[in-house]
């Protein structure tokens, strides 16, 4: 159903002025004349949040009337983002509000900046999961959104002498707006301990898990709000704390910290995202989380069906749990335990229950993210559930052995128990085998877990693994990003578009063919570059010529991601510019952001060499500005919001096979930016929707690259040498030409990338090469660049979430009719 849109009326833009200055005064207690930008903020995002309840309550309460299934939603993170002009707009008020407060002179432009980011994820895992829970509203799906209500969340990342340094960040400082406490809904959360068995008097022998420690988990619910207010579903975050919160006697006694040390470790578990687990404490932290939030998340659900349906027996007809990645694996035998230990279900039923409601997401072929945790911490600190996986692989391995399968080495590849490396429990197996579903998130990805990680799984359960390619919020990532392009895109096909883009949008096709439009398209783009380099002058002091090729590379820093590639070759073309002058080299800007994780060493090391390569290029005048590079700190959703529109080249250049699918490149895709990349992760299917000639290509294929592994002849050192230009760059880097204050900062660094080049860096150089070079070519000629812009952005359709979680409801969850 389309809506054309509808000027503000006078009464609506009045109303919603009164509510404004209602919360201005009875929940912010100022006056108008007094207020602070952030006083504004939070009366505005009252107001708001009144106008959601309404649609909030409506939805929850059809829900219950009409006996809906609930899909529900675990995730470790859930990178919402800034929420006040996301539900302004999907509400269909931002005019109104933008009205309303032109007449209290107040520029709601300004007013957005001053919400804070919510911290509660890294990267592209939080943003889809939070795309995903905006399109099951949109789409009028009964969702609940499951995760942790970080204090902290990851860190703010500053960049001090161009190294990466972790600060706390401080994003609940003066409150959450948006959120309601529930402190009506809590649970109790055990750890440690030990297990009792008991048998009664049928003979049944049931287990008693005495806890030694219990933290409590406290609910926070989060209104999350669908395209033209369809519906509104709920983001539910826990907070932990301890059974007591201050134990008084042990105070008045002296200890003044032992009496504070109980709720301090309870606290711990929700107060920062991927605390660094490179300590036996750090990984016992990690694992605290992820029971933490799976144990509160499956009481909730188990209560709230309970209460409707008044039974478990049908919990997979009414209850669909998507683990959202490995970190929720631990659900597996959670379920188990509360079916078995508490419900009082016999094994098997359970073991039906559990596989039939639950269905897993992979996300990563990297084997250190499917994780897999010690035995002994596992039975020190989860000793029921130790025992639960023992019975599972158990019960597992005895049924392989009952269809005649005997091969040692693929039962111990499909054993939930690792052995080589020290006992461990491989949490990627137990959810694949409490999994009704197991989805990858690309064409290429889902192919290379069936040959890769899951491949003997695979081999034993051939019809459980599917793929679900992701996709991306379109209110989000092109009508609240970019309105300018927004305003073209409507003004040429209707405000139809806006409901149903992932059809829609490709009838923007014919008007690439114009060269009005093509203009119109450009035109809106440097005004988006505009002030993006607007931006980098007031944080950075760089000034940038918002005509240049904005070249850009955002996500986070990893080496499979080969930001140290887009290194060597923003190098290589400064020492090109430096031996002539003279040619016509084409100005560029190379962008890059991201954040390194904490004890991720070497990939911090890649951000001091980004910042260093800046620092000598920018300053360097014989280069005449041809050559920008920017280090944008501490990026997130919003700087993300501001980027992404103003790019003209996506860097979407991972070693082939690495990458599960990503997000950004259809975000870049979507705003109109062409793609270099490898044939990896999605690229492929945007290869398949856009066109390899809107694109440019390069590089290894997933299977070149396997079987370059295979072979074991890979030879980077000789590969340098064969190439002067990258020996010149390899050579520049280590002997200090960008460290004259550290000459041997990089040896390491260059020494590893020859010697054990893990990721094909050095092998996919000079294709990486050549496809810049048809870049320029490309931007040379301006009436072919927009027309790739342009069916960028309308061939981009296929890539919605909504088309994404359509397939989720309709072929996992069963929830929507084919």
């Amino acid at each position: 159903m389309t809506q054309e849109p509808t000027v503000p009326s006078p009464d609506d833009v009045a109303a919603f002025r009164e509510a404004i200055l209602c919360k201005l005064t009875y929940s912010i207690g100022k006056d108008a004349a007094h207020a602070s930008d952030h006083d504004w903020f939070e009366a505005i995002a009252l107001a708001t949040r009144d106008q959601i309840i309404d649609h909030w309550m409506d939805h929850t309460r059809q829900a219950y009337r009409k006996a809906q299934k609930r899909v529900y939603y675990l995730s470790l993170e859930f990178l919402i983002g800034r929420l006040l002009v996301d539900s302004l707009s999907n509400l269909g008020m931002l005019d109104v509000a933008r009205q309303a407060l032109d007449g209290l002179n107040v520029d709601i432009d300004r007013i957005r900046q001053i919400e804070p980011d919510a911290a509660l994820g890294n990267g592209g895992l939080g943003r889809l999961a939070a795309c995903f829970m905006e399109s099951m509203s949109t789409l009028g799906i009964a969702a609940y959104g499951y995760g942790i209500r970080y204090e902290h969340g990851l860190f703010r990342q500053a960049i001090v002498d161009g190294w990466q340094h972790e600060q706390t960040e401080t994003w609940l400082e003066f409150g959450n707006p948006w959120e309601f406490e529930r402190p009506e809904v809590s649970y109790l959360i055990g750890f440690g301990g030990n297990v009792a068995a008991q048998r009664c008097d049928n003979g049944v022998q049931k287990h008693f898990w005495h806890w030694a420690e219990g933290v409590r988990a406290f609910a926070y619910d989060t209104p999350i709000v669908g395209w033209r207010g369809a519906s509104v579903n709920t983001l539910r975050l826990w907070r932990a704390r301890p059974e007591a919160d201050f134990h008084l006697e042990r105070f008045n006694a002296g200890d003044h910290i032992g009496a504070v040390a109980e709720a301090a470790r309870a606290e711990a578990i929700s107060r920062v995202l991927y605390p660094a687990d490179s300590t036996e404490a750090g990984q016992e932290l990690r694992l605290r989380q992820e029971y933490f939030f799976v144990a509160a998340s499956l009481q909730d659900l188990l209560r709230r069906h309970l209460s409707q349906r008044g039974t478990l027996d049908n919990l997979p007809e009414f209850a669909s749990i998507q683990l959202n990645d490995t970190h929720p694996a631990i659900a597996v035998a959670e379920l188990m335990r509360l079916l078995v230990d508490v419900h009082g279900y016999e094994w098997m039923q359970a073991w039906d229950l559990t596989v039939g409601t639950l269905s897993y997401t992979n996300h990563t072929l990297l084997p250190e993210a499917l994780e897999t945790w010690p035995v002994g911490l596992m039975e020190r600190l989860l000793p029921r559930h130790m025992q639960i996986i023992y019975l599972i692989n158990a019960q597992h391995i005895d049924a392989l052995r009952a269809k005649d399968i005997h091969d040692f080495d693929l039962l111990r590849a499909v054993s939930l128990i690792e052995e080589d490396h020290g006992r461990r429990v491989r949490m990627g197996n137990l959810a694949f085998l409490g999994s009704h579903s197991v989805n990858g998130v690309s064409g290429l990805h889902t192919q290379l877990m069936r040959k890769t990680v899951f491949t003997d799984l695979h081999g034993l359960y051939p019809d459980r693994i599917n793929n679900k390619t992701n996709g991306i919020t379109f209110r989000r990532w092109l009508y609240q990003a970019n309105p300018q392009l927004t305003e073209l895109v409507v003004d040429a096909l209707g405000a139809g578009v806006l409901d149903a883009p992932e059809t829609q949008l490709k009838q923007l096709e014919p008007f690439a063919e114009r060269a009005d439009f093509r203009a119109r398209f450009a035109d809106q783009r440097l005004a988006n570059k505009r002030a993006l380099a607007t931006l980098v002058q007031d944080r950075l002091g760089i000034a940038l010529d918002p005509t240049a090729l904005f070249d850009v590379q955002v996500k986070r820093i990893h080496e499979y991601k080969r930001q140290l590639l887009n290194l060597l070759h923003t190098v290589a073309l400064y020492q090109a510019i430096r031996s002539d002058p003279g040619a016509p080299w084409v100005p560029r800007v190379k962008i890059f952001a991201g954040k390194a994780a904490a004890s991720y060493h070497q990939a911090k090391l890649i951000i001091k060499l980004a910042n260093d390569i800046a620092r000598t290029v920018n300053d360097d005048p014989t280069v005449r500005g041809l050559l920008k590079v920017v280090f944008l700190p501490n990026y997130n959703v919003s700087l993300a919001e501001r980027i992404i529109p103003a790019a003209d080249l996506s860097e979407q250049i991972s070693t082939a096979g690495l990458e599960a699918s990503g997000t950004s490149n259809m975000k870049f895709a979507l705003n109109g930016a062409l793609t270099i990349g490898t044939l990896d992760g999605a690229n492929v299917e945007m290869s398949e929707q856009i066109g390899l000639e809107h694109m440019f290509i390069f590089g290894m294929t997933a299977q070149q690259v396997e079987a370059r592994k295979r072979a074991g002849e890979y030879n980077a050192e000789a590969i340098a040498i064969e190439s002067p230009r990258l020996n010149e760059v390899l050579n520049a880097i280590r002997n200090g030409a960008f460290s004259a204050d550290d000459p041997a900062r990089y040896t390491g660094l260059i020494d590893g990338l020859k010697w054990h080049d893990t990721f094909f860096v050095c092998a996919d150089f000079e294709s990486y090469w050549q496809a810049q070079l048809e870049v320029e070519a490309r931007w040379r000629d301006p009436d072919r660049w927009w027309h790739s812009a342009v069916l960028n952005t309308a061939r981009t359709g296929w890539f919605s979430s909504d088309r994404t979680i359509r397939e989720y409801a309709r072929d996992i969850w069963k929830v929507l009719d084919a």
